[in-house]
């Protein structure tokens, strides 16, 4: 009677068995987690490892001494740090809309500011080009008021916007969303209105994740090519940008690569994989200093 009692106990009944109790806790599953996690670093690492192991140290700062090179940096940081701030211009607003304000309409317009994320990026470069095709009203606007697309640096930023963006507006919505409705309304209940709410209670809870998403769009913004090849394969003095004729860094590495020069290829990349640790680096040491509006770990860039 004892036995069919504990037999029929709820908690007994429900309790998983010793052996799947070890399986989970046990040396197995730490291991397997071990080997997965390290198959995916290694997949990280060993291409990395390629580069700079074909590129030496002397070729690196061969690039860094190359005019061309430096010119191609130089702009690519330059266009990429505007479009950054279209999209804190845009991006920002654009995500606390669709997070705060119910609209008809409001998926449709979720699923467009995605849709530059999935789809081919040389079709975002063949839509830029065909929209600012001569003749058409769009083109002699754009020309009127002094923003030549073909071949300049607006071209490029228009790019680098149009692929970039996006994280940033989808990142600020999931930021917006995440904040407390109650903390809003007991701001609101102290007297602050709709703007002081904003900025002293939403936007503060909410700035973590919209600096990772301000992160992504850069990192996503300097590695664009696809369209760039279409609308700005090399780019002319034009508007703020009067340097000589060069490319994005990119391109330029891709031409590298179409003419053969392998080891000039990997020394740029090289290069280039340098400074982009050294800029996430630097937000790890921000981090650790306090000047950075998040503790450390937070953030994963």
């Amino acid at each position: 009677m004892g036995e069919s009692v504990l037999e029929l106990n709820p908690a007994t009944a429900s309790a998983p068995p010793v052996a799947r109790r070890r399986w989970r806790a046990g040396p197995l599953w730490t291991a397997l987690q071990v080997v997965l996690s390290a198959s995916l670093l290694l997949l990280f690492l060993l291409p990395i490892v390629a580069l700079f192991t074909y590129a030496p140290v002397s070729h690196i700062f061969g690039a860094w001494s190359n005019v061309q090179v430096r010119a191609a940096l130089w702009l690519t940081f330059f266009a990429s740090g505007i479009a950054v701030l279209a999209a804190v211009v845009f991006g920002i607003p654009l995500g606390y809309l669709l997070a705060r304000r119910a609209f008809p309409g409001r998926g449709v317009v979720e699923a467009f500011v995605a849709l530059p994320v999935v789809i081919p990026h040389l079709l975002v470069g063949l839509g830029l080009f065909l929209l600012f095709i001569p003749g058409t009203p769009i083109y002699r606007f754009s020309q009127s008021i002094g923003f030549p697309v073909y071949d300049t640096i607006w071209g490029v930023v228009l790019v680098m916007v149009f692929v970039s963006t996006p994280y940033t507006v989808l990142a600020s919505m999931l930021s917006f969303r995440a904040v407390d409705g109650r903390v809003l309304e007991a701001a609101r209940s102290l007297g602050a209105g709709s703007a002081v709410a904003f900025l002293t209670v939403t936007f503060p809870l909410a700035l973590r994740g919209i600096v990772a998403g301000l992160l992504l769009s850069w990192a996503r913004a300097v590695s664009e090519i696809g369209g760039l090849l279409v609308l700005a394969y090399a780019v002319y003095p034009a508007g703020p940008y009067t340097g000589p004729v060069t490319s994005t860094i990119s391109i330029y590495i891709y031409d590298e690569f179409q003419g053969g020069n392998l080891a000039g290829a990997a020394a740029v990349s090289s290069l280039f994989l340098l400074m982009a640790f050294a800029l996430f680096l630097l937000v790890r040491v921000g981090e650790r200093s306090g000047w950075l509006p998040w503790r450390r770990g937070e953030l994963a860039p």
